[in-house]
């Protein structure tokens, strides 16, 4: 008799707190919805350990200077390119288990231009969500 053997796959070690208002950003920009789902995919079966980490999941570029803010780039440069600014809190207890989670928080998403046309200083607190 073979012995039983349990597999556990940790997935949703990301929280990502406002995924509705990414969810409503690609469906007013058709070019993107792809790209938008494939983000939302590689956030969910993200496992970060440290925020050195988030730059190995979709494209995300740490603001660095002791900001804890990331930015993900979606879809490359271009016309079809959107970027997705977040802020991290790594440690976040999750529930009442012994479970420790990232949370995610969106807060600004726009095109690349959008994107470029905003100042270091506004990257850091921009708050639109």
């Amino acid at each position: 008799m073979k012995p039983f053997v349990t597999l556990y796959v940790s997935y949703m070690r990301i929280r990502l707190f406002r995924e509705d208002t990414v969810e409503d950003f690609a469906n007013g920009h058709s070019n993107g919805k792809k790209l938008f789902a494939a983000w939302l995919t590689a956030i969910k079966y993200a496992n970060w350990e440290e925020p050195i980490e988030i730059t190995k999941t979709a494209k995300g570029n740490l603001l660095g200077n002791g900001c804890d803010r990331v930015v993900f780039d979606v879809g490359g440069n271009g016309k079809n390119a959107f970027r997705i600014i977040c802020e991290y809190k790594f440690g976040c207890p999750y529930k009442k288990s012994k479970t420790k989670k990232v949370h995610l928080y969106v807060n600004w998403i726009g095109t690349h231009e959008e994107y470029n046309a905003l100042t270091d200083e506004q990257k850091r607190i921009i708050s639109q969500f």
